[in-house]
């Protein structure tokens, strides 16, 4: 119960900033002051991280830029990419400080994203490379948190059956031969739903029923128990990542 109070604050703080972003985006002024003021504690965040040391807003030219990368961004947000907006804006910044940065190394001379902007029809300047990249970065880091987050609660699942990730290492079948057909007994088991039932209230193989149907003896399946019980707890579960490692 002491987590829902979390949940809906967290929920409500992102209706709030939803509704903020397209006003700004449609020219209201006063929303979009009110979702820089709301968020310079993240803008100063991010510009102090980038730059490696604390930014003063009144001193630091850093932060400038910063909240001209927050504008930016407010003004390039896609909804429809389905982006999470302060992931985005967090690159935008993050690139424009790298410009400024660059720009003042006089002897290097690089080429600032800037240089790849270009103008539509209605002259608003759009630079691809930049979006490309920055949702690019947004997904991957994404991708890498929900891989984790597989991992935690198959871990989990693991240990609720009495398995742990080091169990698998130690009975993992040497043989390619020996973990196809491994495998095999898995998705067989897996795909009935009484064996499933099984598994799930006991917390064990079916191996006499197995026995019958899987074409394996049971002295291989009783080696192999902790293998196959985790590649069953694998496939019936919510794990699209983890999945790919065991697709043939």
């Amino acid at each position: 119960m002491g987590v829902l109070p979390f949940r809906r604050r967290r929920s409500e703080d992102s209706k709030v900033l939803q509704n903020l972003l397209e006003l700004a985006q449609s020219g209201d002024d006063e929303a979009r002051n009110e979702l820089i003021r709301t968020y310079t504690p993240f803008i100063l965040r991010i510009a102090s991280q980038t730059a490696r040391r604390y930014i003063d807003r009144d001193r630091d030219d850093e932060f400038s830029i910063a909240l001209m990368g927050m504008n930016e961004a407010i003004d390039r947000f896609d909804a429809s990419k389905q982006v999470n907006f302060l992931a985005f804006a967090e690159t935008i910044i993050r690139r424009r400080l790298i410009d400024y940065f660059r720009s003042q190394r006089a002897q290097q001379r690089s080429v600032p994203w800037t240089e790849f902007d270009v103008a539509d029809d209605e002259d608003n300047v759009v630079n691809y490379i930049e979006i490309k990249t920055s949702l690019e970065a947004h997904e991957q880091a994404e991708e890498q948190a929900l891989r984790r987050q597989e991992i935690e609660e198959y871990a989990r699942l693991l240990t609720e059956f009495g398995l742990s990730f080091g169990d698998l290492v130690d009975v993992s079948p040497k043989h390619q031969d020996a973990r196809r057909n491994a495998m095999q007994v898995a998705r067989l088991v897996a795909a009935d739903e009484e064996m499933r039932r099984y598994v799930w209230e006991r917390h064990a193989l079916p191996l006499k029923w197995l026995e019958d149907r899987a074409g394996v003896s049971r002295k291989t399946m009783e080696r192999q128990r902790k293998y196959i019980l985790a590649i069953v707890l694998l496939l019936c579960g919510d794990f699209q990542y983890l999945k790919s490692y065991i697709a043939e």
